[in-house]
C-alpha cells in the first residue's frame, strides 16, 4: 500500500488521518485539566467535613449536616481555601463554625453581623453579637482572624470596602430582608462587596404552590432571583441539593413549625420531624467582571 504524504494531502484526507490523534490529545488535555480541580475539589471536601464534624460543634448542630449538606452546598458555590468570605447574619454560627477553620490558614472569613450600637437594639440580636465574639475570643483555634462588619438593615449596612470579597454567602435570611423593605439595599451592599466575577450564594426557604399569604419565612425562587438581577448579578446555576420534596410549605407556624425551631411544640412533633427541615433554593449568581 503506498505512503500518503501528509504535506500533500487533501484537507479531508488529512482530517480523516490525523482527527483521532489529535481527538486522543485534546481527550487527554482535557482530562489533565480537570485533574487538578477534581484534586482541589477533593482536599476543599476533606475540610469542610472535618470541620462539619469538629469537637468545637454542638451535637445539635453537627445532626443538622444530614440535611444542610456543607459540602455539596459549599463546593456548588465554589468555596476556595484561599478566599475572602463574608457570611451575612450568621445568627447561631452554625456555618462559621465550618467557614472559619476551613478559611483560616490561607483565607478570611467575616461575619456581616448586627450593629450592638444602634439604639433601641433588640435584645436577641445584641446577645447573638456578643456571644458571637465571646466564641472568637476564646476559640482562636477555630475562628482565628475572622473579621467583622455590620449587616443591621435597613439602619446600619457597611460591608467594607468596595471590590473585596470573593464570595458572598447567605443562608436562610432573604426572607426577613423582604419582609422589611430592605433587600434591595441588602443585595446591592453585596454587589459593591463583591470583586468582579466575585460569587454570591444564597440558600433560601422556597415558597411552594400551597404557601399561604403572609410572612412564612417561605420565599418565590422567581422573586429572589429578580432582587439578585436588580442589584447587578447574573445567575449562574441552580441546585437542588438542599430540596425537600415532602415539606408543603403551608404549615401553620411558617416554616419555623418545622426542625430544628418546632414553633408548634410537641403538637404534631413527630409529623413534622418526618418532614424534616424545610424545602430549599440553593442558587449561585456571579458579579460580571
Amino acid at each position: 500500500m503506498p505512503r500518503t504524504d501528509l504535506r500533500t494531502a487533501p484537507p479531508a484526507l488529512f482530517l480523516l488521518l490525523v482527527g483521532p490523534a489529535i481527538a486522543l490529545l485534546l481527550g487527554a488535555c482535557e482530562h489533565g485539566a480537570k485533574a487538578p480541580a477534581a484534586r482541589e475539589d477533593a482536599r476543599m471536601a476533606a475540610a469542610i467535613e472535618a470541620a462539619m464534624n469538629g469537637p468545637h460543634r454542638s451535637p445539635g448542630n453537627i445532626a443538622r449536616n444530614a440535611e444542610r449538606h456543607p459540602v455539596e452546598t459549599l463546593l456548588f458555590f465554589g468555596l476556595e481555601p484561599d478566599m475572602t468570605v463574608i457570611e451575612a447574619s450568621p445568627g447561631g454560627l452554625w456555618y462559621t463554625e465550618i467557614l472559619a477553620p476551613v478559611l483560616s490558614e490561607r483565607g478570611h472569613y467575616i461575619a456581616a453581623a448586627w450593629d450592638p450600637e444602634l439604639p433601641d437594639s433588640p435584645e436577641y440580636q445584641t446577645r447573638a453579637y456578643e456571644g458571637m465574639l465571646t466564641r472568637f475570643r476564646e476559640e482562636p483555634e477555630v475562628f482565628g482572624g475572622a473579621g467583622v462588619v455590620k449587616l443591621a438593615p435597613p439602619a446600619s449596612i457597611d460591608l467594607g470596602p468596595s471590590g473585596y470579597a470573593d464570595m458572598i454567602l447567605t443562608f436562610r435570611n432573604t426572607h426577613g430582608w423582604l419582609r422589611d423593605g430592605s433587600a434591595d439595599r441588602v443585595y446591592a451592599a453585596f454587589f459593591d462587596a463583591l470583586k468582579p466575577g466575585g460569587i454570591l450564594g444564597v440558600v433560601q426557604h422556597r415558597k411552594g404552590p400551597k404557601t399561604q399569604d403572609g410572612f412564612s419565612g417561605y420565599v418565590d425562587e422567581d422573586e429572589l432571583i429578580a432582587l439578585a438581577t436588580r442589584a447587578g448579578f447574573v445567575l449562574e446555576a441552580r441546585s437542588e441539593i438542599n430540596a425537600n420534596p415532602r415539606d408543603t410549605a403551608d404549615h401553620a407556624g411558617g416554616v419555623w413549625t418545622l426542625p430544628p425551631s418546632f414553633r408548634l411544640g410537641d403538637q404534631d412533633r413527630e409529623k413534622y420531624a418526618a418532614i424534616g427541615e424545610s424545602d430549599r433554593m440553593t442558587l449561585r449568581f456571579r458579579k460580571p467582571r
